[in-house]
């Protein structure tokens, strides 16, 4: 892997964090379609941008981290995913993470999913605050979430679309999956890292800081305005446009 080819990665990544599209699948198909082999090295990479992204929030957010009524929320969020993470994560990164086939078919079944909920969906908001969620709906939230371990699923369709099953607001569940992101990406990167940071090149380092500061930096122009289009739209275009990228990928590349 080359810088660009680490930038272009970081980039896409940046864009694609908190949108219903998967961000992990889209980094994926990305990489094959630059030929880049889902090597060791590639997983972990592709995790640390998820974690650039991730850091984005904190540096827009970091005042919600200091409420003590939204850190009891989000440790409640978490427990689902930690557990689970904690027991697949060997599978999830030797078997799931970089399976193109998997993530095709998520992003597939998932695009029809968002349709057939935003058809369906009738607003009935009764939550719109963080700090005064149920804790039975943050746990709930967090067992939606833990289905984002297939890649191309999309953490951002599995919590929010779940938050507004429960009654949240569409601004405040968006907030709160961004929020939920962030022990989660914490603890999954850096107990990646952990596992095989004495394995990295001076060369891969180099790649690893290049991507980070890129979907770092992205992350934080992505977030706003992605807050200010859920006010006034719903994710019908982001279900339509799931749908494109599989047929695209799939009659361009794989046919």
């Amino acid at each position: 892997m080359d810088y660009l080819t680490a930038i272009i990665l970081a980039v896409v990544e940046g864009i694609t964090e908190f949108l219903p599209v998967s961000s992990t699948g889209h980094t994926i198909l990305a990489a094959a379609l630059l030929h880049v082999a889902q090597s060791p090295f590639v997983k972990s990479f592709e995790l640390v941008l998820e974690f650039g992204s991730i850091l984005a929030v904190v540096a827009l957010y970091w005042r919600l981290f200091l409420n003590m009524d939204i850190l009891k929320r989000l440790a409640v969020a978490f427990i689902p995913t930690g557990i689970v993470g904690l027991i697949i994560y060997r599978f999830f990164k030797d078997v799931l993470f970089g399976n193109v086939q998997i993530v095709l078919w998520a992003l597939l079944f998932g695009g029809i999913f968002i349709i057939l909920f935003e058809w369906r969906y009738k607003e009935r908001t009764h939550i719109d605050e963080i700090a005064k969620m149920p804790y039975r709906h943050c746990l709930l939230i967090g067992l939606f979430q833990t289905v984002s371990v297939i890649p191309g699923v999309s953490r951002s369709t599995a919590t929010i679309s779940g938050g507004l099953f429960l009654g949240m607001k569409r601004e405040t569940i968006a907030l709160f999956s961004f929020l939920l992101a962030v022990p989660t990406m914490i603890a999954a990167s850096g107990f990646d890292l952990l596992n095989s940071y004495n394995a990295f090149s001076p060369g891969e380092i180099n790649l690893l800081v290049v991507g980070f500061v890129t979907s770092f930096l992205v992350a934080l122009v992505v977030i706003r305005l992605f807050l200010n289009f859920i006010r006034k739209h719903s994710f019908m275009p982001f279900g339509i446009y799931r749908i494109i990228i599989v047929l695209l990928f799939f009659f361009l590349v794989i046919a």
